[in-house]
C-alpha cells in the first residue's frame, strides 16, 4: 500500500508539473561546526597577522569597539559560497557562470591554505606570523571585494541581457505559432489533396479561307484538364513534439507546456499549442504520426 501510495503521488506530481521540495535542514547540520572551525581558524590567523579590536567612530562613539579579524571568514568564505551558487545555479551570461566557476574554486583552495597555515602556526607556538603570510593575509579584503564587485556586475549585465531578448523572442515565437495554427487549420479542413484543373487552351481546326474542305474534318475528342496536385507539408518539429508528448504521456509523466517548449527551444505557447493538439481529437494524432 505504501509502494502504491508514493507511486500515485509521483504521478500527480509529474501531472502537475511539480517536484517535491527539498528541504535544507541536513545542509545546516553539516555547515554548524563547519562554521565554528572555518571561523576560528580565520579569526585566530587573523589575530597573528596583526587584526585585532579597533575603534571604528572615534570622536562620535568611542565605546565602539570591533575586531577586524572577523573579516577574513565573512568576507572570503561569505563570497566563496555566492560564487559556488551563482556557478551551479546557472544564473547570468556563461561569462559570469566561468568566472563566478573559477573564483569560487579559488575561494574554497584559499580557505584551505587559511586553516592549514592558522594550524601550523598554533601547532608551534606562533603568536605572530611570518612577514609572507601577513602580506597575503593583509591583501585577502581588497581581493574579495574586488572579486565580489566583478562577479555581480557580470551577473547583472547577463540578466539585462537576457530580459531585452524576451521581447523579440516573444513576438518571434507568436508569429510561429499563428503561422502554424493557420497551416494546420487549411490541413484539417483539406486532409486530402486539393485538384487544381491546369488550364489548357482547346484545339480547334482553323480552316483557310481560300480552302474549302474536301470532306467533313473529324473532331478531336475534347481533352480532359489534367489535374494538379498540391500537397500541404506539415513543420516536422510539431511533429516530433507531438510524437514527445503522447510519449510521456504514455509512460505517466506527461510535460507541461514549458517543459515541451524547452525541449525544441520554443516558448511556452508553442508548446501549449502541441499539447492542445494531441489531446484535440484522434484525426490529429493519426495525421501526427
Amino acid at each position: 500500500m505504501d509502494g502504491m501510495a508514493t507511486h500515485k503521488r509521483k504521478l500527480r506530481h509529474a501531472a502537475t508539473g511539480t517536484e517535491s521540495r527539498n528541504y535544507p535542514w541536513p545542509l545546516l547540520l553539516i555547515a554548524a561546526p563547519a562554521a565554528v572551525a572555518v571561523w576560528s581558524g580565520w579569526v585566530g590567523l587573523g589575530s597573528m597577522c596583526g587584526f585585532g579590536v579597533i575603534h571604528p567612530l572615534p570622536g562620535i562613539l568611542d565605546s565602539a569597539r570591533i575586531n577586524t579579524a572577523i573579516t577574513l571568514p565573512v568576507g572570503v568564505e561569505s563570497y566563496g559560497a555566492y560564487a559556488l551558487y551563482v556557478w551551479l545555479a546557472g544564473n547570468g551570461s556563461a561569462a559570469a557562470r566561468t568566472f563566478a566557476k573559477r573564483s569560487a574554486i579559488g575561494a574554497l583552495v584559499l580557505g584551505c591554505l587559511g586553516q592549514v597555515a592558522f594550524h601550523l602556526l598554533a601547532a608551534a607556538h606562533w603568536t605572530v606570523a611570518p612577514w609572507p603570510v601577513v602580506m597575503l593575509v593583509a591583501c585577502l579584503p581588497v581581493v574579495t571585494l574586488s572579486f565580489a564587485a566583478a562577479l555581480v556586475h557580470l551577473t547583472r549585465a547577463g540578466i539585462s541581457a537576457t530580459e531585452e531578448a524576451m521581447p523579440e523572442a516573444a513576438e518571434k515565437a507568436t508569429a510561429e505559432a499563428a503561422a502554424e495554427a493557420t497551416g494546420e487549420a487549411i490541413t484539417e479542413a483539406m486532409p486530402g489533396a486539393v485538384l487544381v484543373p491546369s488550364e489548357e487552351p482547346s484545339e480547334e481546326p482553323q480552316m483557310r479561307p481560300s480552302e474549302e474542305p474536301a470532306s467533313v474534318p473529324r473532331e478531336k475528342p475534347a481533352r480532359e484538364p489534367r489535374p494538379r496536385v498540391v500537397r500541404l507539408a506539415e513543420d516536422p518539429e510539431a511533429k516530433r513534439a507531438r510524437a514527445e508528448y503522447r510519449k510521456s504521456v504514455n509512460q505517466g509523466q506527461p510535460l507541461s507546456d514549458r517543459a515541451l517548449g524547452a525541449r525544441f527551444g520554443k516558448s511556452r505557447t508553442w508548446g501549449a499549442n502541441r499539447i492542445a493538439e494531441v489531446e484535440s481529437g484522434p484525426a490529429l494524432t493519426a495525421q501526427a504520426q
